[in-house]
Order: C-alpha cells, then structure tokens, then sequence
C-alpha cells in the first residue's frame, strides 16, 4: 500500500519477489498492446498486478500464479488512467462522488483545489480528510492555496504563514495554486512571495491564474517562480507561454469550451511539440461532465489532429511528469499505480473497462459498485444549520451601484435608475435584488443584480464562494420563502415563483455539496438551468454565476463579505451592513 506519497519496504520486498516465483501475482492481464509512453510506441505485453501496483509489464509470464486471475486483453488497446490536473470537486458534487463518476469514464486520477476546506473544516480535519482519500479507488491529490480569491472579512486567520506551509509539506499536496493573487504578488507582497518559494523548495511546482497577461508580465511571474498557467484564451497565447517555460494547460469547462479553437490555432501557429501541454475542463458544473472528463478532451484532440500518442500523454502522462509523480501515475509500467484504461480502438479514448488501483470499476461496460467510504460527519461536515432568519428589513436596497453581468461570471458596475425601494421591481427589466447574507447572520450587502433574471420572484444559494448565503429575485416574500425552505433543509438552492418552491437542490454538505447519486445532480441542474432560462437568465451557466459573484480574480465590480468591491483597485465603495 502507498503511504504518504511512498511504498512501505514491506510492500515492495513483496513485489520484488513476484519476479522470483515466491509470491504470486494478483491479476495478470494478457496479450495486452498497450501505449508505452517512454517510447510513445504501441507495444505488445502481460501485465502483472499486485493488488494496486503494476510489477511487471513485458513478455514472460508469473512462475507463481496460485489465486492469480488472468484477463486475455486481445483485441483491446490499454492506455493509463487518465488525470484531471484542476480540478474543483466541490460544484455541488463533493470529492468522493466526483471521483466515481470520473473514474467510471477512464479519469482515475483527480489534482484537487483544497480553497473549500479552508471555510469548511478546520485545518486538523482538512489534513485527515485528506488522509482518507488515498484509501480511494481513484487517486486524489491536492493544491496549497495562498489566497480565497475573494476578499474577507478576516482573510489573515484563513491563509497565515503557518498555515499555509503546513499545506505545502503535505505528501498529498503537489503543487501550489492556483495563484489568483499575483496583482498583489507584482505589487509587493513578500509574504505570498515567501509561500511560493518555500513550495518550490519543497520541488512542488506553482500553477498561475493569469488570464490575458501579457508577455511583460508572464515574464515577471516567471522569475517569480511561477511553473504553469492554464489560462490561455488564443493559440498564440498558448505558444506565447511555451516559448516561456510555461507548463500549458488547455482548457476545456462549462463556461470557457476553448479546447477545439486553441487546438487548431496552435496547429495553424505550426506548434508539432506536446510534451509541456496538458488538458484540463477547471471544475466544470455536473450537466458538463455527464459523460465524462478527461476522456472527451482527448477525443477532442484527436479529432482535430493531434497524433493520438500525444492525445493521450497530454491526457495523462504529461499531468504527472508536470507535478512529480510519474513514478506513481500516468503510466503502463512496472511500479506505477494499476490504473488502466481498456479502449476498443487506439482512437476512441472512452473506455469499455478501467481499473483504478488494481480494482474493477467498469468491466465489460458494466459499472461495479462499491461502498461509500468518506463519512463526512466525522469531519464536522453536516446541514447547515442557521441560527436566524432572513426577515424584510434585511431587504432594503439604496446604495446606488449595482453588478451587471456581461456574460456568467463577468460583473461590471452599473448605475440603478429605477426605484428599489418596493416589495416587488417590474418585470419588464433586467434588474433584480441581491444580498450576501453573512452564514452567521451578522452582517448582510445588498445591492442589484442586472441580468440574472427578468421575472423570478426569489432564488436562495448557500452555495458560494465562501459558504455564505445569496439571495437574488424581483420579489421579497418570494426569496424570504426560498430563504425559510433552504434553512429547513439544512443548505442547498432554492428557487421560488408567486409564493410556490419550483425547485430545490439539497446540499447538505456544508451548504456547499449534495450527497446525492451525480446522476440525480447532474439532472437537478439542468432543471435548475432550465427554469432560469425561462425565467429570464440571459447566459449559459447559473451555477457558475452564484459561485463567482463574491470572486475578486475576475473583474469588475464583487459582491464580498467586506462589501462592493472595485476590483482594479482593491477598494470598498460600499461596506457591509451589521446586523
């Protein structure tokens, strides 16, 4: 068993030994043609299995095979599990149960953002969490954050010094990032600069967040210690951080699909080198990934042209060589984990089997259940349960500046012009309510949102980007109504129309995540999509709309615990009202 990013020399004496007779293998897969990612050769092969290790890959067969199972894999074309370098696995969908659902598609292999834990868990509990995602099927790394990407009331007591280097020694944390403070980084801040070297001492490398940065700039942050950057929005600036010593990442989410542009741009740019790229879909919403993650970025590769060699190491091999762990994953070959992914065609990438760790998760196209294993209560992650109740005198708008949104998650400062002051605004506008209620009830801001709805009367959300409370719609009974059904169901998203709960999705998680079947999420958001299309929601993406409205690495105007923010300059133009 691996242990703290290692194997216990018990266990690899015992593997060493498979190779003498003295111990047998636990499951031998053979006449297997498999994609040799040293050599990126289809190579012939027996693969020998020890419960979750690969000991052996080559032409001989066990002289030991007493309770060894053999699975003829003629016919078949083996690839390695695939890997999610950025994930987000908290977009309703909690860790565990995105994990599944990615393995059941060919990713067995999750680079988790731990910015959630930080608000729900404290940071014992966050560790041994943690912990207890290696005992998964499918493996689970993880960032060390230096910023919430908002602004805080008390942001020093969530990221500090100690704090912070407590998460980059962490076995399971690979990699710093996303870096969506590095304005304030350029600006002067030692202490960020001080994290960023410390994870580089400790050979972990650091993931940017520079969307749009020029050449100056990337540069900077390249002698600022900076590794990588998924945020390229054009071929050229996709080539632009190559010829910088930029690992690139291309991105393919619910709300940024740039995968298939930037995939022909380069190849137009003449770029026929893919060692330094990889893929990532950035924690899409659940509607996004039902039919899976990594497996459709490779077929998109594929298909527009990339050599299916490289398709699959920019799906796999390239994410581990990235962050240090290719002696782990990423990889058919002796010593790696025994993630493997069976394909009927070298070019189809989506899976007619998979092993995670030596175990079936789908064999044969039929899914293998197991049981749950993450008991989240023992973690102090349960309902919410709210202390106070949002009552009308809460809902009094007058600050003159409202959110405009110029796409999802885009907001930028509009000035309100019609009167805010009633119960209900009209519907023949763009303009609705909205308040960030303090999860504590002790403090609220309220202000407008343009663009979210025409119509809807309330919507409630303690889906945020810090677990606080969102209240958004045209009329106020209606989103005290939404507010009353989400305390009572102890967290979730609640939408209300004339007085009648047209929708709910419980996340009794924290407020943040459902423990519900993905398939049952999956089909809750598109309901949830679906009636705020019709209700008026001009974009593609709502969740994402919610999650980011209190986000300050995007621009223009934020709705955070502090206050209104002016995000270019860091200011406060109104601040939150205390209860």
């Amino acid at each position: 068993m691996i242990e703290q990013g290692y194997w216990r020399n018990r266990d690899m004496r015992k593997h060493v030994s498979i190779l003498d007779g003295q111990l047998a293998p636990t499951l031998v897969l053979t006449n297997a043609t498999y994609l040799n990612m040293y050599t990126k050769k289809w190579l012939q092969a027996n693969i020998w299995i020890y419960k979750e290790r690969i000991v052996y890959v080559g032409e001989k067969m066990p002289d030991n095979d007493d309770g060894t199972t053999y699975v003829d894999c003629q016919g078949q074309y083996l690839v390695p599990g695939y890997i999610e370098p950025h994930a987000h696995p908290y977009q309703l969908y909690n860790p565990e149960q995105l994990a599944h659902h990615a393995a059941i598609f060919g990713t067995t292999t999750l680079v988790n953002d731990s910015l959630m834990w930080h608000f729900l868990m404290d940071e014992k509990k966050a560790f041994s969490f943690i912990e207890t995602c290696q005992n998964l099927p499918i493996s689970m790394y993880w960032w060390a954050r230096y910023d919430s990407q908002t602004i805080l009331q008390e942001e020093d007591k969530v990221f500090d010094t100690q704090s912070v280097l407590k998460w980059i020694k962490h076995p399971a944390v690979v990699q710093g990032g996303e870096l969506t403070a590095w304005p304030a980084l350029l600006a002067g801040d030692d202490h960020l600069l001080y994290w960023m070297q410390e994870t580089k001492r400790h050979r972990k490398p650091i993931e940017g967040h520079f969307p749009g940065a020029s050449e100056k700039t990337l540069t900077k942050l390249k002698l600022l210690g900076v590794n990588a950057d998924h945020e390229s929005i054009t071929g050229k600036d996709v080539l632009k951080r190559l010829e910088l010593g930029y690992q690139v990442g291309l991105r393919y989410s619910s709300i940024r699909p740039d995968l298939p542009k930037l995939l022909e741009e380069m190849m137009e740019l003449g770029l026929n080198t893919f060692d330094h790229l990889t893929m990532t879909t950035d924690g899409a919403t659940p509607s996004f990934y039902e039919k899976g993650l990594m497996n459709r970025l490779i077929e998109i590769a594929i298909q527009k042209g990339i050599p299916i060699e490289e398709a699959y190491r920019m799906g796999s091999y390239n994410a581990a060589k990235h962050l240090h762990l290719e002696e782990q994953i990423g990889s058919i070959a002796p010593g790696r984990i025994a993630h493997i992914n069976f394909l009927d065609k070298k070019y189809n990438p989506h899976p007619t089997s998979v092993l995670a760790r030596g175990q079936w998760i789908v064999r044969h196209g039929k899914i293998c259940t197991y049981p749950l294993q993450i008991d989240w209560s023992a973690f102090g992650i349960k309902p919410l349960d709210l202390r106070w109740n949002l009552q009308e005198n809460d809902l009094q708008y007058s600050i003159p500046i409202g959110l405009k949104l110029t796409n999802d998650v885009i907001t930028k400062p509009y000035a309100i012009k019609i009167d805010v002051t009633p119960e209900q605004l009209p519907i023949d506008t763009h303009d609705a309510f909205l308040t960030l209620m303090d999860k504590n009830g002790k403090w609220h801001v309220n202000t407008t949102l343009h663009g979210f709805t025409k119509r809807l009367g309330g919507l409630a959300s303690s889906y945020s980007m810090t677990g606080d409370l969102v209240y958004i719609g045209k009329n106020k009974q209606d989103m005290i109504l939404a507010g009353k059904r989400l305390k009572e169901m102890g967290g979730g998203i609640v939408i209300v129309h004339d007085r009648r709960v047209l929708l709910e999705i419980p996340l009794t998680l924290g407020g943040i995540m459902t423990s519900d079947k993905m398939t049952t999420l999956i089909q809750k958001q598109k309901e949830l999509t679906a009636w705020l299309k019709e209700f008026g929601y001009l974009f593609d993406d709502p969740i994402y709309t919610i999650l980011f409205l209190s986000s300050t690495h995007l621009p223009y105007i934020r709705i955070t615990q502090q206050g209104i923010v002016d995000v270019m300059n860091r200011e406060v133009l109104f601040p939150a009202t205390m209860r």
